[in-house]
């Protein structure tokens, strides 16, 4: 670090504070550390770092749905950001969500001497096993419900349902079902409330949802129901994998999609663009909320008080599985 700091022309603690993130750097000193950092291949020594300041340098994160692609490229993220913040990341993922599991790993990773907890598990059990831990390391919840979590981070779920069915307004579809996620899943309320609002505010009452519980299997028994609802023109399912069972039951019941029915999903999985027809979906920026949640879990872990962070805006993509609605 004394040579990065000579070869920059600065001193050794604001090497320090470039390597930690600190924002009160110049954005000048800044690229000129960190080109010296890169002629000079420095690597910072985590252990040694952790060492000299009493802490273990470790983050835990705890995980649920390892199955479903939302989750999963969260908890990617989150690892990520973790290990260029200078952390170590150690990781817990739960076979099912229940008080208990969500305890049990808690403690586990109380043990193991984390200096903070990301838990990515927006669903109420999660939320209520945060509200009673008193574990004196502060926690982020990622996709949580804002209302009962103190940190919180992630995508605005309420804003890309909006898009999503004002989308499907714009296209002129006026009966649009909704597939919804769980609704004990913060992140299905807010979908499922933001496709209420957009309904209501294009003065049409909201049909009854279908719940159904992230899988395609749901979506596909949901589709097959909608299939027979000659009235429906268009469908929003709350996620992907919702979507493509919705896709395959629609196919089954000789409803073309988009001629006979638009449908749109959310998240934007790699497999979207190459369904037939390609899915139209709401896609969310994963990367960023990683390294959102890191930096309300290491504010916290510094005595800062964490920052009210935005809401991630998502995106929505348009392919080939909408299409205005085609007149009987």
């Amino acid at each position: 670090m004394a040579d990065v700091a000579r070869l920059a022309g600065v001193s050794h603690q604001t090497v320090s504070r470039v390597i930690n993130g600190a924002p009160s750097i110049r954005r000048e000193t800044r690229e000129r550390v960190l080109e010296a950092i890169r002629r000079l291949d420095y690597r910072p020594n985590t252990a040694a770092r952790a060492l000299v300041r009493g802490r273990s340098g470790m983050i835990g994160i705890i995980g649920t749905a390892r199955t479903l692609f939302g989750p999963t490229s969260i908890h990617r993220s989150v690892e990520d950001a973790a290990r260029a913040a200078g952390y170590f990341a150690t990781s817990v993922s739960l076979s099912e969500v229940t008080v208990r599991a969500l305890s049990d790993a808690t403690e586990h990773l109380m043990r193991v001497g984390v200096e903070g907890v990301v838990m990515i598990a927006g669903n109420d059990e999660a939320l209520e096993v945060v509200r009673m831990t008193r574990s004196g390391v502060p926690f982020v919840v990622v996709e949580g419900d804002l209302s009962r979590a103190s940190v919180t981070v992630g995508v605005d779920q309420v804003l890309g349902a909006q898009m999503a069915t004002d989308h499907l307004l714009d296209l002129g579809h006026r009966e649009i079902v909704h597939v919804s996620g769980p609704l004990n899943w913060a992140e299905a309320r807010a979908r499922l409330k933001g496709w209420r609002q957009a309904m209501s505010a294009a003065g049409l009452r909201p049909p009854e949802p279908i719940e159904g519980d992230w899988r395609a299997h749901s979506g596909y028994v949901a589709g097959l129901r909608i299939g027979a609802m000659r009235g429906t023109t268009a469908v929003f399912a709350a996620n992907d994998q919702m979507a493509i069972g919705v896709l395959r039951a629609l196919h089954e019941r000789g409803r073309r999609v988009p001629q006979d029915i638009s449908v749109v999903g959310f998240d934007d999985v790699p497999e979207a663009p190459y369904l037939i027809p390609p899915l139209t979906t709401v896609q969310q920026d994963f990367d960023a909320v990683g390294r959102r949640a890191i930096t309300a879990v290491t504010q916290a872990i510094d005595d800062t008080v964490p920052q009210r962070l935005p809401l991630v805006i998502p995106n929505l993509v348009v392919r080939q599985s909408t299409a205005p609605p085609t007149a009987s």
